[in-house]
């Protein structure tokens, strides 16, 4: 194959493993983190020992609790009176190991009900239904918190299986599809940025060289990645209703992406020390030079006649 040819092939391989680096770690961290319950429960547990997450579940079970209340109670008058009592409860129950149990049920039954819906292809029932989940447990939980703390009307709170509308059904066909899809990309973009990596140093003529291209590459891709999670937490906080607690929000934002945006800067780390190094062992151990052809050999001088006349 000529040296062209072999280079801008090197070239178009190489362009591609690390185009695919950013997106085979993003279809990877998808398809085997947060698709996997036991790993999302994992990470989202230290949540419910954070600050600001204790207080917006305070706010929100609180004010839920409190909304019942008027509506099945003729208790408006006293509203006001109670409400310190029932937030300074469930702020006071957000403490415990109960509210540890309830939160990581509450995160698995939630999870597990939004897995199953993106993995049934809907003959079983469940299509054109939206995916839903019971709070009743975690009100159950909260009313019995109260009661210990003699708060008026605890024991008059009701508990309702109320259901909490996870995923639309008019967006589960689409959801559905865009998980197979990424289950599928999780495996084979990292399997093909790889083996793009290594057929295009393969092919290259100068080895070394497209050794250090393809770590730029990589190294620029996990910059890139980084960057897209940073921009991707300020649009999700830009995007937030009134009302919702922008610190809580970021910290479940942060939680869910600790473990892409570390592979993001190992990817940089990495990508640079392999680029660096590769320099260092070109200027420490130079390409020996070719020698010179040697000079062609003069011609020989014609015979001196020796013949006596």
């Amino acid at each position: 194959m000529p040296p062209r040819l072999r280079s801008a092939l090197s070239a178009v391989l190489l362009a591609l493993s690390c185009l695919l680096v950013p997106l085979g770690a993003t279809a990877a961290w998808a398809a085997y983190g947060l698709a996997d319950t036991g790993r999302y429960v994992a990470t989202m547990a230290p949540l419910a020992t954070d600050p600001d997450v204790r207080e917006a579940v305070a706010d929100t079970v609180g004010d839920d609790i409190l909304r019942a209340v008027d509506q099945h109670l003729d208790v408006r008058p006293v509203r006001g009176s109670v409400r310190p009592f029932v937030h300074d409860a469930v702020r006071s129950f957000t403490q415990t190991e109960a509210f540890q149990l309830a939160w990581d049920t509450g995160n698995r039954v939630t999870h597990d009900a939004v897995l199953r819906a993106l993995r049934d292809d809907g003959d079983g029932g469940t299509a054109g239904r939206p995916v839903t989940v019971d709070l009743a447990p975690v009100t159950d939980q909260v009313k019995r918190q109260l009661a210990r703390d003699h708060v008026p009307l605890a024991a008059r709170i009701p508990v309702e299986h109320t259901t909490v509308p996870l995923v639309p059904a008019e967006r589960l066909a689409s959801l559905r599809k865009g998980f197979h899809v990424l289950e599928v990309a999780g495996f084979w973009l990292p399997v093909a940025a790889l083996a793009f990596a290594t057929g295009g140093i393969a092919l290259a003529v100068h080895r070394r060289r497209a050794v250090a291209a393809t770590a730029l590459g990589t190294a620029l891709g996990g910059g890139l990645l980084a960057l897209a999670l940073a921009a991707g937490r300020s649009l999700t906080l830009a995007d937030l209703p009134d009302g919702v607690s922008h610190p809580a929000v970021g910290a479940v934002y942060d939680a869910l992406t600790g473990t892409l945006r570390t592979v993001s800067w190992l990817l940089l780390g990495l990508g640079l020390m392999v680029a660096l190094t590769t320099w260092l062992t070109r200027r420490l151990h130079p390409a020996h030079p070719r020698p010179a052809p040697a000079p062609p050999a003069p011609a020989p001088a014609p015979p001196v006649s020796t013949t006596c006349r």
